[in-house]
């Protein structure tokens, strides 16, 4: 038995060795700056490094796996020996999904592959149609958010590795529900990120909060591309995943014709033909450009759909009142409307926060095109205290937002455990074994939350475990009160979405939206694309009771977050902080 090792090195000057054990194979170059050996006697579990004119041992930049971490020897893995049994799935609608965003180390006490697929059933029966994992990639230790992850092609070994993930994804399919995978493309982590070691990966043409950008247009960005590109294709292939999330693509910066995204959506197209399966592509950005997610016909990039955070911003502000750092242009029962008719709040206006106009129109985009949500693990993570709406807003208003969320026109997505109002926080942690590296994360973690006005002393260390273990989810809760009416409303909303035509995949052209700004109720209609059903959706978001209009028709009550509500003569009367679907 034998094993071909292949690996990009233009650094290299004299020689690239592959290292096993105490035995060192030369590699031959082969053009292009890539180097190769076979080596008898190697096959996969076979752990090894690469040695750059002599150096020291490093991983491979394309390792399938990592077992004793970022710093250690690459396993050969061999992707074709797992027994899948999902010959048939062929994937979920994505316009019509709604989506649960889960981090694999705090959704369970193990905090591990498999033990997120004993809390399956729960999801099927939640209705939830596609799971989105935080970063996997191997990243520093063994606990950690994920996006710092320097080893983008092996699943971290603490979570269990590429059989761990694909046993995930194999699991998931059998219960109906997809999966997607956040990936990060915009930076790698500072911690065993040795990949400038063998070649032009990053560049400083230009920087990016989080250290060196990586380089996909300037020289030597060819292979380098190749490499972001091959990844994203991997994790739909040979770990049968469903969607990718893609991190903070506005830090992606390429002026090549064809930017790296663009790219990504045509290779990802004809896969999708080649496996006769569903695939998509979805993007975290802040530019509220509609390029993104507008088709390559006719000079879009050609995403599936974009994270919202607008949407999130009005709700928040709305029902905690809070007005700080980049909630200070938000507020307002009128942009609530606003993105409930077009998506983005900012679409050409001017942005108080940013001090300029922000935006641009979508115009022609579905909403389907957009993730609505409450909350996400950076709205809860990046507080100081790691605060979930279920510490800053009462079961009233809980009830409120996730009928506002699983009502609206946008693919909805919750965080796990906001479906039982989970009373565990989702706080910053990381496990950095280089101790100046974890003092100045620590240092760094208290000094930028003064932006927000909170004090040093109200952000926990990230590097103490404690941080670590008091943001898993205490699965307990789920059967007491007040967790469980919440967690029934949410089964009823989803349920609703999914058997009214007029909540499913939305159109803006088929919403209409009045509000008001004084007595702060809003009032959303929305119409199945044939006309056949319509659904009203009325709201208080005020702590007073408040009678709003609604259409002169024989309208009946279909839910209520409040208990009954009385309609007569032509007005819904709601209770504080309450919502009511009319039909």
């Amino acid at each position: 038995m034998s094993h071909t090792f292949r690996v990009w090195a233009p650094r290299a000057e004299r020689s690239v060795d592959v290292l096993i054990g105490d035995d060192r194979h030369p590699m031959e170059r082969i053009g292009a700056g890539w180097w190769s050996a076979t080596v008898d006697g190697a096959a996969p579990g076979t752990r090894y490094l690469f040695s750059i004119d002599g150096g020291p041992g490093r991983p491979d930049p394309r390792s399938a796996f990592q077992p004793e971490g970022i710093d250690g020897p690459s396993e050969v893995v061999d992707h074709a020996s797992f027994e899948w049994t999902d010959s048939s799935w062929r994937g979920v609608p994505f316009a019509s999904s709604v989506i649960y965003e889960l981090h694999v180390g705090t959704f369970t006490a193990d905090g591990t592959f498999d033990a997120a697929i004993e809390r399956l059933p729960h999801l099927r029966e939640l209705g939830i149609d596609l799971i989105e994992l935080l970063p996997v990639a191997e990243f520093s230790g063994d606990r950690g958010w994920g996006y710092d992850g320097v080893d983008l092609y092996a699943p971290h070994h603490a979570y269990g590795g590429p059989a761990g993930l694909k046993r995930l994804v194999d699991a998931a399919h059998a219960q109906g529900i997809g999966v997607i995978l956040d990936v990060v493309y915009n930076h790698l982590g500072p911690a065993g990120n040795y990949l400038g070691e063998y070649g032009p990966y990053f560049t400083d043409k230009y920087s990016t909060p989080w250290g060196m950008a990586v380089n996909v247009d300037a020289p030597g960005s060819d292979e380098s591309r190749r490499f972001f590109l091959d990844n994203a294709l991997m994790w739909l292939r040979d770990y049968h995943v469903d969607g990718l999330r893609l991190d903070a693509i506005h830090a992606i910066i390429d002026m090549s014709a064809v930017h790296l995204l663009e790219q990504m959506s045509m290779e990802v197209e004809a896969l999708e033909v080649e496996l006769g399966r569903d695939l998509f592509l979805i993007a975290e950005t802040d530019l509220n450009n509609p390029r993104i997610v507008q088709r390559r016909e006719v000079g879009g990039y050609g995403i599936d759909a974009q994270w919202n955070d607008d949407f999130h911003h009005c709700l928040h502000t709305l029902l905690t009142g809070e007005l700080a750092g980049y909630y200070e242009s938000f507020g307002k029962v009128e942009q609530l409307a606003t993105s409930y008719r077009r998506g983005f709040v900012f679409a050409g206006e001017y942005d108080p926060h940013r001090g300029r106009s922000h935006g641009r129109p979508p115009v022609g985009l579905p909403a389907w095109r957009f993730l609505g949500y409450l909350q996400n693990h950076d709205q809860i993570g990046n507080r100081a205290q790691g605060d979930r709406s279920s510490h800053l807003l009462n079961p009233d208003q809980l009830r409120l937002a996730a009928g506002l969320v699983l009502t609206a026109p946008f693919v909805p997505m919750l965080f796990q455990g906001e479906e039982w109002g989970a009373s565990t926080p989702f706080q910053y942690f990381t496990d950095h074994h280089d101790p100046d590296l974890g003092r100045a994360v620590s240092e760094g973690r208290r000094s930028e939350f003064s932006y927000f006005g909170w004090s040093p002393d109200d952000v926990p260390d990230p590097q103490d475990a404690a941080t670590f273990e008091r943001s898993k989810l205490l699965w307990d809760e789920v059967t007491g009160e007040p967790h469980a009416s919440l967690l029934d409303w949410h089964r009823q909303l989803i349920s609703l979405r999914r058997s009214r035509p007029a909540l499913g995949p939305g159109r803006f052209e088929d919403v209409d939206v009045e509000f008001s700004e004084d007595d702060r109720w809003i009032r959303i209609e929305r119409r199945s694309p044939d006309g056949s059903d319509s659904v009203v959706i009325v709201a208080n978001l005020s702590d007073g009771k408040v009678g709003v209009p609604v259409p002169a028709r024989n309208l009946s009550v279909v839910a209520s977050s409040a208990g009954m509500a009385d309609v007569s003569e032509g007005v819904v009367e709601l209770a504080p902080f309450s919502l009511v679907i009319l039909d």
